[in-house]
């Protein structure tokens, strides 16, 4: 069954270097910059909608954009005593950017379009066995173990196949590049299968260094 929701087409976008949103996982964000204290502000007075997408480049103020995001919404808001704001977004669907909305908000807004990626609103939920992802949990753990990475395994083992999955693709110690490969697969089982692939060509030397085949 496929959920009912009305998405705007245009959104706010948040450009967050080093880091990667996925649809059905949940993040805290720590808002301080002016620009997206405006940009939550004005997402609390209306449908509480943000898309996360990653800038190309990381150094400048208005870096280009990949063309394939997350838009998530708003569930937890709290005010820290600084004028900070600490949220909490819940992924909802990918998004693919059509173009840049010329505004005069500090922020940054896009059109976007949701048509390819209906998938993402699926709400069945297929219940997960260890067994279809054991290989891919066995080779994380060790490289997790290695690079110091904490997860609850027990805990991901109680969500759907796809939450797992997903939840994996973004806390995994990959590169940006590859994490945008994993959002932008075409389903489910073709992340599955992209995440197998990339874990493939990670091996860990005895000193703990990543190094590709």
């Amino acid at each position: 069954m496929y959920k009912t929701i009305k998405l705007p087409e245009i959104i706010p976008v948040f450009p967050l270097s080093n880091f990667i949103f996925f649809p059905k996982t949940t993040v805290p964000l720590n808002i301080f910059e002016k620009r997206y204290l405006e940009m939550v502000d004005d997402a609390m007075k209306s449908d509480r909608i943000i898309g996360m997408v990653q800038p190309k480049e990381s150094k400048k103020n208005s870096p280009l954009l990949y063309k394939v995001g997350c838009v998530g919404k708003i569930n937890s808001f709290n005010e820290t005593d600084d004028g900070r704001y600490i949220i909490v977004l819940s992924g909802i669907t990918r998004f693919e950017i059509i173009q840049e909305i010329k505004t005069e908000n500090l922020y940054r807004k896009c059109k976007v379009n949701f048509d390819n990626f209906k998938e993402d609103l699926n709400d069945e939920k297929e219940e997960i066995k260890f067994t279809d992802l054991e290989l891919i949990f066995n080779n994380l753990k060790s490289l997790f173990d290695q690079q110091g990475y904490l997860i609850n395994w027990k805990e991901l083992q109680k969500q759907s196949l796809d939450e797992t999955i997903n939840t994996l693709s973004m806390a995994s110690p990959f590169s940006l590049e590859e994490k945008q490969i994993l959002l932008e697969a075409s389903s489910l089982s073709d992340r599955k299968k992209k995440l197998e692939e990339i874990l493939n060509t990670y091996t860990l030397d005895s000193f703990g260094n990543k190094t590709i085949q």
